[in-house]
């Protein structure tokens, strides 16, 4: 796809000059992160299972190790959910505030850490998916300890992402802060794996305030960032604004910003796996995603008001 540019305005060019020297790369312990998630004693992090369990006592060590504050009583809001067989089962969402320096618009930034889980003898270890979504949120969060942002950062690891957006929904549905004081949401599903050396942000065409942000993140991105996605142009089936997180805060009327890769032969099958995962093209796709959520945090008073629903 083929981006078209628009010349920078000075904020923007401001905003670029602020967050691409700062994280060029990010990546060694954002390896250690997916390993970790995604090894076989992960038991593939399907929700409710002693896997999840110890996913989240993973991430809350990262939290503490960064810095992380609770947005709100404690890191863990939980929910309960039905299934389609009719049990009730219980979900836990972390969820972190790092606080910006002004009050009034929050950016939320989003990463599901359930995945499969164990089924017919075997483990779906979900490296890229979604591991890797959630290795990029710490990574973001080591970044906005180091560089204080001037808005509320909220950094929350959704559960049961895979069970229809449960996490994601219970969180919208009783935020820690006022829903329209929610400018954007940042989401992250799927960043590690393309042959081709590229990574897609979705959301620009349904926000076209966030268009002049993303190219120019694209202009220096480590990887081939391309704006796409985001419309039924493709056919329905291209479109991700219903694919993933991002789309409970739609529902809500929230902007949003999705990163990911396109899907691949490892997709939903036991070989997603952390042996399977490019480091290379990782690394740089994570220091992709840390410049951009500098950019749009930077950028969140360019952005429209939000039109909650």
């Amino acid at each position: 796809m083929t981006l078209s540019r628009r010349p920078l305005s000075l904020l923007v060019a401001a905003v670029l000059a602020f967050a691409a020297p700062a994280w060029a790369a990010p990546g060694d312990k954002a390896l250690d992160d997916v390993r970790i998630l995604s090894a076989d004693d992960m038991q593939g992090r399907g929700v409710g299972s002693p896997g999840s369990e110890k996913a989240r006592a993973y991430i809350l060590s990262r939290f503490a190790e960064i810095g992380l504050s609770p947005a709100g009583a404690s890191f863990e809001q939980g929910f309960d959910f039905t299934r389609r067989d009719g049990s009730t089962v219980r979900g836990v969402n972390l969820v972190a505030l790092i606080k910006g320096s002004k009050a009034g618009k929050t950016m939320v930034v989003t990463a599901h850490y359930d995945h499969l889980g164990l089924r017919n003898g075997e483990t779906y270890n979900g490296a890229d998916d979604n591991a890797s979504g959630v290795a990029g949120l710490l990574a973001v969060a080591e970044a906005f300890k180091a560089h204080p942002p001037t808005h509320d950062v909220i950094l929350a690891v959704v559960d049961a992402e895979e069970s229809g957006l449960r996490g994601a929904r219970a969180f919208v549905a009783a935020p820690p802060v006022p829903l329209e004081t929610i400018a954007l949401n940042v989401n992250f599903d799927m960043l590690s794996k393309n042959a081709k050396n590229e990574l897609y942000a979705a959301g620009a065409s349904p926000h076209p305030a966030l268009r002049p942000i993303l190219e120019a993140v694209a202009a220096t991105a480590p990887v081939s960032l391309k704006l796409g996605h985001d419309t039924d142009a493709d056919g329905a089936h291209n479109n991700w604004t219903n694919q993933s997180d991002h789309y409970a805060f739609a529902e809500k009327g929230v902007p949003w910003v999705y990163f990911g890769v396109e899907d691949h032969a490892d997709y939903h099958k036991p070989a997603d796996d952390f042996a399977t995962i490019p480091q290379d093209f990782f690394k740089r796709s994570i220091a992709t995603v840390v410049q951009a959520s500098l950019a749009l945090e930077r950028g969140l008073d360019s952005l429209p008001a939000a039109a909650p629903r």
